[in-house]
C-alpha cells in the first residue's frame, strides 16, 4: 500500500502508544520490527529515522507537503497523527490544551518514572552481579504511586484524562499505567484509575494495537544478551 505509514516498532509501552493510535485512527501501516534486545535500534538506517536510537518511529509517505516525512519520539508522533487525521486531539482550544497538558505529563512523568521503576524493581536485581538497590527501588515506586494518585484524582469527574472524550493523551498514558503490577502499585485506593484502565483497555483499537507482535515480548530477567544490549552490562 503506497499510502501506508511505516511503523518502526517493538512491543513495549512506548511502541504500543503508536500501534494503538494507528488502529484507533484506522490508518494503514506497514510494520517494521526493531528488536531492541538484539540492538536493531543502532542500525545506521534506523538512526537516519530515529537519531536517538529509540523506537517507535514512523515514516509517512504523504507528509504535510505531500512528500515523505519521518518522525521519532512517541509524543511527537501522536501529535502528528492527531493533526493529520483530525482525530483524538480535541475539538476546541480548551480541549486541545488539556490533551497537550496530559500528553506532556506522560512524556515527562509517567513514562520515565515507571520505566525506572521497572528497571530497579524487575531488571536490576536480575543482573550479574545483582543490583538490588533499596534506595532507587523505594524512590521510583513512591514516585509512580504519587503520579497514579494525581491521575486517579483527575479521573474522578471525567471519563478520560482530557475530559469526556478519548484522546491521544489516554493512548500515551494507558500502556504504562496498564503495567501497574510490575511497578509494584495498588489500585485499591485508586478506583477512578481502575475504572479508566478497564474502559480504555476494552476499546477494540486498544486491544488490537496492544496485540501487535505481542508474541515477541520476552522476559529480560532471563536474557543476558538483551541485558548487555539494553543496560550495557
Amino acid at each position: 500500500m503506497s499510502d501506508a505509514i511505516d511503523l518502526y516498532y517493538w512491543p513495549t509501552p512506548n511502541g504500543w502508544k503508536i500501534s494503538i493510535a494507528l488502529e484507533e485512527m484506522g490508518l494503514p501501516y506497514n510494520l517494521h520490527l526493531i528488536d531492541i534486545s538484539a540492538g536493531d535500534q543502532f542500525d545506521p538506517d534506523f538512526l537516519k529515522i530515529a537519531p536517538n536510537n529509540r523506537m517507535p518511529a514512523i515514516v509517512d509517505p504523504n507528509g504535510p507537503d505531500g512528500a515523505p516525512v519521518s518522525i521519532f519520539e512517541s509524543g511527537a508522533i501522536l501529535q502528528y497523527l492527531a493533526g493529520k487525521t483530525g482525530q483524538f486531539g480535541g475539538t476546541t482550544p480548551r480541549e486541545q490544551i488539556a490533551v497537550t497538558e496530559w500528553l506532556m505529563w506522560q512524556m515527562g512523568g509517567v513514562g520515565p518514572m515507571a520505566g525506572q521503576a521497572h528497571h530497579f524493581l524487575k531488571y536490576a536485581p536480575a543482573l550479574d552481579p545483582p543490583q538490588d538497590l533499596p534506595y532507587p527501588k523505594d524512590r521510583y515506586r513512591a514516585e509512580v504511586a504519587r503520579l497514579y494518585g494525581v491521575l486517579d484524582r483527575r479521573l474522578e469527574d471525567r471519563d478520560y484524562v482530557a475530559g469526556h472524550f478519548f484522546s491521544i493523551a489516554d493512548m500515551a498514558i494507558w500502556p504504562w499505567a496498564s503495567l501497574w503490577k510490575g511497578q509494584q502499585q495498588t489500585l485499591d485506593d485508586k478506583p477512578h484509575l481502575a475504572r479508566w484502565l478497564d474502559t480504555v483497555g476494552a476499546r477494540p483499537g486498544v486491544i488490537s494495537g496492544r496485540a501487535v507482535a505481542a508474541e515477541k515480548r520476552a522476559n529480560l530477567q532471563d536474557n543476558k544478551t538483551a541485558q548487555s544490549v539494553l543496560f550495557k552490562r
